[in-house]
């Protein structure tokens, strides 16, 4: 049931290709999922998330910092090797400066791009200010798609949008939600899957397909297969992956083979992106607005109130999790910043955490070693 997912996934860039030709829109490259997809998907667009390959790459150096996070020189090199040539606009809402190096690099270089916009999102978004402020930004990338059409775009279009992108976000959460259960019907790896392709498949479609797992995941739950082990028997410890972008399938894949299934997290690929909902406004700009503003927080705007840490402890309280993995980007500043206060407030309730590195290409030997080792401890404190 999730093999549409995982063909979407495998072929992302033969989707695209296949969307435009079939309808005729524009495709949009977006860099950070604070980008309102919501504006693009009015204007008949199709917004297609930048994913990194994780495969060795030579062509990024002269262009962005070695010591600058592997997702950002990953993301320049897709765009750098012409893996991304479908997409004429390119779309970056403020996250962190990496990031920011990694827009102006292919907005520079990437030979197919003929329109882009740096939307200024911003990072205080617990100031008081923060709402009317991104409304107005929101507003006025919203003229400058309207331009590029050559007309405003609708008030009607804005709203179906709107209700669009908040039906896939019910849905995934929905879908989310079964991962509660004692014996999960679905595997992290299959949640990943889902998450992912819901940053680049029409989401009319990706709807489509969400609709058909949760009609037919009871039957699996029922039969008492599990998801991760894909045969009955025990889920094992229950993990949550904590992060920024991990869209490593091969890494989830791995660990749940050790005796562990991975029940929920908090990443931008998964949770972080479609958690909450618009809420209802006259105005559907402002309604998409605040809603970037109101959505759990990355650390690049979790301050100066850490909200983010009493979040991640109530979706691991929530999931019944039993320890969890940090999958730390190497050199990503926010969440390196991040990093020691979260663990600690998780370990001081209880939950026991462990730390990986990732870099653009990731060792699954040595992290199987170490994820193994991980597991045993658990079960060892567990004994006495």
């Amino acid at each position: 049931m999730f093999e549409p997912f995982k063909s979407w996934y495998a072929q992302r860039h033969t989707y695209a290709r296949d969307w435009q030709a079939r309808t005729g829109g524009e495709v949009v490259a977006i860099m950070c999922t604070y980008v309102p997809e919501e504006i693009l998907i009015a204007a008949g667009m199709l917004p297609v998330r930048v994913l990194g390959a994780h495969q060795t790459q030579n062509v990024a150096e002269p262009h962005i910092f070695g010591m600058f996070c592997p997702f950002s020189r990953d993301s320049l090199a897709q765009g750098l090797l012409g893996h991304y040539d479908y997409c004429s606009g390119l779309v970056l809402a403020q996250s962190c400066l990496h990031y920011r190096q990694t827009f102006t690099s292919w907005r520079d270089h990437v030979a197919s791009v003929r329109w882009d916009y740096y939307l200024p999102m911003p990072n205080e978004v617990q100031s008081v200010f923060a709402r009317a402020l991104h409304r107005q930004e929101v507003q006025h990338f919203c003229d400058f798609i309207g331009e590029r059409l050559g007309r405003p775009i609708a008030q009607e279009a804005l709203q179906e949008a709107l209700e669009l992108v908040n039906e896939n976000r019910r849905l995934l959460r929905q879908l989310f939600a079964l991962r509660q259960a004692a014996q999960p019907p679905l595997s992290g790896a299959e949640a990943l899957y889902a998450s992912l392709t819901a940053q680049f498949v029409d989401k009319r479609e990706h709807n489509q397909q969400l609709r058909r797992v949760l009609a037919e995941l009871p039957q699996r739950a029922a039969s008492g297969v599990s998801g991760a082990t894909g045969a009955t028997g025990a889920t094992g410890v229950r993990l949550m992956t904590i992060g920024s972008e991990n869209d490593d399938i091969g890494f989830m894949e791995m660990i749940e083979t050790l005796g562990a299934t991975i029940v929920i997290d908090d990443q931008c690929s998964g949770t972080r992106n479609f958690w909450n909902e618009a809420r209802p406004h006259e105005n559907p700009v402002a309604a998409i607005a605040d809603r970037y503003c109101a959505r759990p927080a990355c650390p690049t705007k979790d301050y100066p109130a850490h909200t983010r840490f009493d979040h991640v402890l109530n979706l691991a309280r929530e999931y019944h999790v039993e320890a969890a993995i940090f999958l730390q980007q190497k050199f990503c500043d926010p969440h390196e910043g991040d990093y020691p206060g979260l663990r600690r407030h998780l370990e001081d309730h209880g939950i026991p955490t462990m730390l990986l590195e990732f870099d653009i290409t990731n060792p699954l030997g040595p992290f199987r070693t170490r994820i193994e080792a991980f597991l045993e401890t658990l079960a060892e404190e567990d004994l006495f």
